[in-house]
């Protein structure tokens, strides 16, 4: 990768939670809400439904359990340390993609990095040809859902061709004591060029609109974070546009506002992809998380970040600089995703019968 691509530790110009609160004389409850492409997480068992035949002991890609219980733990690592450095609890809510089955996702929360965190599964197969889907993973501790749905996204080729692609996940539920919205996306690829499927993604951020004003027809002051793959970046229409998610904090509690664009025009990135620096993966929230006057009596939104250590990184080869992939030309490398993980902080006062420092 060209060295102009870099991938660096982002951390917005914000103080630390312990900093903010020895100056405020007051202690603050915190909460971190995460995204990770598991880049192809496949149980090694042929579905003759789905093109799944490369990630099987006998396919292209090799993939026996020896493999995936590797892959497994290696994720599980990721995961156990998101957002740890002023949250030791990690991921509360975590949205995932590119997940074959819930079958994976039990093996994944399972794993002995990740266990005691007793993560609950809220999946549903989506009509993706490959057989990939979206999910939601919480902790049961701190995450209490009471309602979510999958949202078809339906799509036609030029010739009329039905398109497969992921579903959007919606979920509904208590962090703590508080009611907030997540929709999990993961918006169909570049294949063909960016110009040539750009239509598709804008159609999947229409889907997503659609989700978010049904929320807000329902709750007007409706806490609701949009998380996924998007297979654009900040600055592309399906975003900025049609999702009309904004750059600025200055938005209104029913507006979005989108933490990853100036990270991105900063020449932060999430992925690489044809020597591009791109930043695809991204955490987007509606107003009614901000605030201007530091009244933190509920969750808002405090930090965004993408997790990039540098064991997450690939150190060396033709893909030097790249999130340090699993597999590469067919063949296991030990390592992790071609994605990192992004997350962002919520955080609010302490004092309630909920908060807790756990």
């Amino acid at each position: 990768m060209k060295n102009k691509i870099l991938f660096i530790c982002v951390v917005l110009s914000f103080v630390s939670i312990q900093v903010f609160g020895q100056k405020s004389g007051k202690k603050y409850s915190i909460r971190t809400v995460a995204f990770y492409n598991l880049e192809n997480l496949f149980d090694t068992i042929n579905n003759p439904d789905t093109y799944d035949d490369d990630r099987t002991p006998t396919g292209k890609d090799q993939y026996t359990s020896k493999v995936y219980w590797d892959k497994i733990d290696n994720l599980a690592q990721v995961i156990s340390e998101i957002g740890t450095d002023k949250d030791k609890n990690g991921p509360v809510i975590l949205g995932v993609s590119e997940l074959e089955t819930e079958g994976v996702l039990q093996d994944l929360v399972n794993n002995e990095r990740i266990k005691k965190k007793n993560y609950g599964i809220i999946h549903f197969d989506s009509p993706d040809k490959r057989g990939v889907d979206v999910a939601l993973l919480y902790q049961k501790k701190y995450f209490s859902p009471v309602d979510y749905k999958s949202y078809e996204l339906k799509l036609w080729s030029d010739n009329g061709r039905r398109i497969y692609t992921r579903d959007q996940l919606m979920v509904k539920g208590y962090l703590d004591d508080e009611l907030v919205y997540v929709i999990v996306n993961h918006w169909p690829s570049r294949r063909g060029g960016e110009k040539r499927s750009s239509p598709l993604r804008e159609k999947a951020a229409a889907l997503t609109k659609k989700i978010v004003d049904e929320i807000l027809e329902e709750d007007d002051d409706a806490k609701i974070m949009i998380m996924g793959d998007f297979n654009d970046d900040p600055t592309n229409k399906s975003i900025k546009d049609i999702l009309d998610a904004k750059r600025s904090k200055n938005v209104e509690d029913e507006e979005l506002y989108n933490p990853f664009y100036n990270m991105f025009e900063s020449g932060m990135s999430s992925l690489g992809y044809r020597d591009n620096i791109n930043l695809f993966d991204q955490i987007i929230i509606s107003g009614e998380l901000l605030t201007d006057d530091k009244d933190y009596d509920d969750y808002k939104f405090y930090e965004a970040h993408i997790f990039n250590p540098s064991y997450l990184t690939n150190s060396k080869g033709r893909y030097k600089g790249y999130p340090f992939r699993s597999y590469s030309n067919n063949q296991y490398t030990g390592g992790y995703s071609d994605h990192y993980p992004v997350y962002i902080y919520l955080i609010r006062e302490m004092g309630g019968d909920n908060d807790d420092d756990d």
